[in-house]
């Protein structure tokens, strides 16, 4: 599916990050959750791998990301944090100078995201 802008769903576009206080921006199209029939899983993956491809193909060190997905696209929060967590993990174990942050729109992401990286 294409977005009017352009950008495939689990696909990652970079831009400037003009007037806001980060040098680029990446952009990704997450997948609207249709049951998990409509390969919504690898779609979701997926932007996470091409957003962290543009970030080390571009030099950048340090990217954050919010919960793709988990709003209007009512992606199940709980599995999409899974998948977030295991998909920049596996980048990770071949850059691990890349710094990654995550951040949440609410506290039942944040709890979430913290049970799945702080099991203890």
């Amino acid at each position: 599916m294409q977005d009017t802008n352009g950008c495939d769903t689990g696909d990652a576009k970079l831009t400037k990050g003009y007037r806001l206080p980060a040098r680029y921006i990446i952009h990704t199209v997450g997948p609207v959750w249709q049951g998990g029939s409509e390969n919504e899983e690898e779609l979701l993956a997926s932007c996470y791998r091409k957003a962290l491809e543009l970030a080390l193909e571009n030099g950048l060190s340090s990217i954050a990301f919010p919960n793709i997905s988990t709003g209007v696209y009512r992606y199940p929060k709980r599995l999409a944090a899974k998948i977030a967590i295991n998909s920049v993990s596996e980048v990770c174990a071949k850059y691990p100078e890349l710094e990654i942050s995550f951040y949440c729109f609410d506290e039942e992401n944040y709890r979430i995201y913290e049970k799945l990286l702080h099991p203890d």
